[in-house]
């Protein structure tokens, strides 16, 4: 199993990013996706999850509104749409997935794989 993130990087206050994460070696079929981050210092936190195709997604209340997750499974990727960016949201980000019969959106305990992180970082 591997999932591989990319697509962080240097991006103003106020700016977008896109951020891919590739699964391989899992049925997604029977996974749900998240989103994760965690900051210097801070302890990993979820912000975004999907948990099936049909597309139910959560998202912290952090980045509720701005942020976006999306799947697509033909693909066996996972996307997370970040939008008006800000300082406080520089982290790096990591993709996970986890079975779909022990769901638990935002904890990092429902995940069983992780991807490698990818670092986002927000000027102001």
């Amino acid at each position: 199993v591997q999932l591989q993130a990319s697509g962080g990087g240097l991006v103003p206050a106020g700016g977008s990013l896109r951020l891919s994460c590739i699964v391989s070696g899992l049925d997604l079929d029977y996974y749900a996706l998240g989103w994760f981050r965690q900051a210097p210092g801070k302890e990993r936190e979820g912000i975004a999850s999907i948990g099936d195709s049909v597309g139910t997604t959560y998202y912290s209340d952090s980045v509720k509104g701005r942020f976006i997750i999306s799947r697509d499974n033909a693909k066996s990727t996972v996307y997370l749409q970040m939008t008006s960016l800000k300082p406080e949201d520089t982290a790096v980000y990591y993709c996970a997935a986890g079975p779909t019969f022990d769901y638990m959106p935002l904890k990092t305990r429902g995940y069983d794989y992780w991807g490698q992180g990818t670092l986002v970082t927000v000027s102001s």
